[in-house]
């Protein structure tokens, strides 16, 4: 074997061996640490409807229930799943962090600590924690702003922020009849659902998500 073939059969040894590494490391003990832990449904999460998707289907109630029926829980996780999907989609996690950290008085700006309770669950898989911050952490986001802000913001974001560097999504909207002010369709329902859920559970600081099994929930956060 000339030099170059040994270091060719090296090169690609190696490759493989650090492959194998990165398997084991990233997803093979992951798995094996988290197969364990509880982990929440997106029908548990759906179990008790928030006050504001009965506020979209009453605000909106054509459109509603042309893409989600009656605001039951089965529709409630419907539009949570499909919320998240555009959430993702639309790269909103690439601006919006979804994790408030215990640094630089972080929980003034956003709310309280994140604690590992609140991501156990189908919503939170992967989590979408972020990696810079164009636009507010929305890990509080629930009940900040009302549905109409929402709508308005998604439309044309510097009508409520006019400093906002955020693009418009109209595509969240049917094209509207004449005069009349456009309608949020699937997409704009489903991701209003998802952002103003975002949070719901955590009312007081110290509330868990998920009923702590080992230690009390204030040991829990951060």
């Amino acid at each position: 074997m000339n030099p170059l073939e040994r270091f060719s059969a090296i090169v690609l040894i190696a490759g493989l061996a650090f492959f194998g590494l990165a398997a084991v490391v990233e997803a093979w003990l992951p798995w094996q640490t988290l197969r364990d832990l509880p982990m929440q449904s997106v029908e548990e999460l759906a179990a008790e409807v928030t006050p504001d998707f009965l506020d979209l289907a009453q605000r909106y109630p054509e459109p509603f229930r042309r893409h989600f029926g009656e605001p039951t829980p089965a529709s409630f996780a419907r539009a949570l799943r499909r919320g998240r999907d555009v959430y993702i989609a639309e790269g909103c996690w690439h601006c919006h962090s979804q994790f408030v950290r215990p640094v630089s008085h972080e929980d003034r700006r956003f709310g309280a600590v994140s604690y590992p309770g609140e991501y156990q669950n189908e919503l939170q898989l992967p989590q979408l924690f972020g990696t810079r911050r164009v636009g507010p952490d929305l890990i509080r986001s629930a009940g900040k702003h009302s549905n109409d802000w929402h709508l308005a913001h998604f439309w044309q974001p510097t009508t409520v922020v006019p400093s906002s560097v955020m693009p418009s999504f109209p595509w969240f909207f049917d094209p509207p009849a004449g005069e009349a002010l456009p309608q949020p369709n699937d997409r704009g329902l489903a991701i209003i659902t998802f952002v103003q859920w975002l949070g719901s559970w955590a009312e007081q600081p110290d509330a868990p998500l998920l009923v702590q099994t080992s230690a009390p929930a204030q040991e829990a956060n951060p």
